[in-house]
């Protein structure tokens, strides 16, 4: 690790203009900290945006929940970016209002990293690729020339992507706060604005290089729900029980009422640089009950454009398992 200088900012703004050019956001640090110590990272200065609760005015608890008058979309929840992932499974609110964030809030990494792991820190972690991670290797994202999972190891890689990179996306609450049609709270050049998670992550697309599609002088703020779905689900597949990442995540959305489903999202985690969800699968789960059967034909048509690699297309089968067990949580 390179020797680096440490701030600590109270504000979105003061943090911006602690971090630089070359400077990053400490939270958790659980990824940050990995990256600098394998020098795939070297900052000149690490920024402790710990402090820093624009949502809040500095309160303590970092989940306001608003109300809910029982009409969607009128329920507000505002998460803090500093907001623990442990702090997110074990709130009442989120597990009555938000069962499929607290799902997948639980599935991350072990009860130690989710005591310090944060909400910003698992929705701008970078990439897992075992190439991105060699010190010793220049992979395409790194700036190099090559993708080398396109033909070696490529087990845990994409099944879709719109560029030659095929890391995968590996936030969990990526994927449930898509399907919940979330809004990430952004501050950038003293304006607050509020973008999609698709925004979020839309850079990743598109471009080998990108993470995600916030630049130096951006500031995550947190995070806002409205309950415009009133069942929500999250499932993964993991090659270990617990303490692994998703090989295939899914997450599901939609207001369910005598076993038939409107404003469907169904959402896939670790097959795309993206949450990936097709909209022609949403349109055709509207209305439908919620059967075994609809729920197949809806996995078939997410996964209509896959293209596997050599070694991960088992992500296929796995991925149509998943999303049919998602969908039918929904009834329950």
């Amino acid at each position: 690790m390179n020797p680096f200088q440490y701030a600590t900012a109270t504000t979105p703004d003061e943090a911006i203009s602690l971090v630089g050019k070359n400077g990053r956001y400490l939270g958790g640090g659980i990824d940050l900290l990995d990256e600098m110590k394998a020098y795939i990272l070297s900052p000149d200065v690490l920024v402790d945006v710990k402090s820093v609760n624009p949502l809040l005015g500095g309160k303590a608890n970092p989940i306001v929940f608003v109300g809910h008058t029982g009409v969607p979309g009128s329920s507000v929840c505002n998460l803090e970016s500093s907001v623990t992932i442990a702090q997110m499974a074990s709130d009442a609110n989120l597990q009555k209002y938000y069962p499929g964030l607290v799902e997948a809030a639980s599935e991350v990494g072990s009860p130690q990293i989710r005591n310090v792991a944060t909400l910003a820190g698992n929705l701008l972690q970078h990439s897992r690729c075992w190439y991105y991670r060699q010190p010793d290797i220049v992979c395409l994202k790194r700036g190099g020339n090559t993708c080398f999972a396109q033909e070696g190891e490529n087990k845990y890689s994409s099944l879709f992507s719109g560029c030659a990179c095929i890391s995968p996306v590996v936030s969990n609450l990526a994927v449930i706060l898509t399907a919940l049609d979330a809004w990430i709270n952004i501050r950038s050049k003293g304006k607050d604005q509020k973008i999609s998670v698709d925004m979020l992550y839309h850079s990743a697309w598109h471009e080998p290089f990108a993470h995600n599609s916030l630049k130096a002088e951006t500031f995550l703020t947190g995070v806002s729900l409205h309950t415009q779905r009133n069942r929500s689900a999250y499932r993964q597949i993991s090659e270990k029980s617990s303490f692994d990442w998703a090989l295939v995540s899914c997450a599901a959305a939609g207001n369910v009422a005598n076993g038939k489903i409107t404003d469907a999202r169904v959402v896939l985690g670790a097959v795309a640089p993206v949450p990936y969800m097709v909209k022609e699968a949403n349109d055709f789960l509207e209305g439908k009950p919620l059967t075994d059967e609809t729920a197949s034909k809806a996995a078939d048509i997410i996964l209509k454009d896959a293209k596997p690699l050599a070694q991960n297309g088992y992500k296929v089968p796995l991925a149509h398992t998943l999303i049919r067990r998602t969908l039918l949580a929904l009834n329950s």
